[in-house]
């Protein structure tokens, strides 16, 4: 689905995620299929449920001191990003939200890091 030998997500497939040789997958390794990277550090995003991103669920992005938040929303675009938290992420003061596809919400990710942006990512790794 997705490759990129820069980085510093490496491979994206359904379910699975390569990140500086680690593998985060739904198959229970690494931090798991909904990750969270802010430049090249990944973590878990466990707030993530269902198909519907509510607000508190971008809390874990916010006070990070990123000027673009990219969220990848599924490998079909399943989840639906609510009109109150995309509120809750521009009051916050990130200046910039991009809703893909998680393909192409890393492929964008990659691009922003190695321009030296402050950019942070929330991706889900199926659906």
């Amino acid at each position: 689905m997705f490759t990129d030998p820069k980085g510093p997500i490496k491979t994206f497939e359904w379910g699975r995620f390569l990140i500086q040789g680690e593998v985060h997958s739904a198959d229970g390794e690494g931090v798991g299929k909904d990750i969270f990277m802010v430049g090249e550090k990944v973590a878990a995003w466990s707030a993530r449920k269902g198909h519907r991103l509510k607000p508190s669920m971008v809390d874990c992005a916010l006070g990070q001191g990123v000027s673009v938040l990219v969220i990848g929303n599924g490998v079909n675009g399943a989840i639906k990003v609510l009109k109150k938290t995309r509120h809750k992420i521009r009051e916050s003061g990130i200046a910039t939200l991009m809703i893909k596809k998680t393909p192409d919400a890393c492929k964008i990710y990659n691009e922003l890091v190695r321009k030296g942006e402050r950019a942070a990512l929330l991706a889900h790794g199926t659906c």
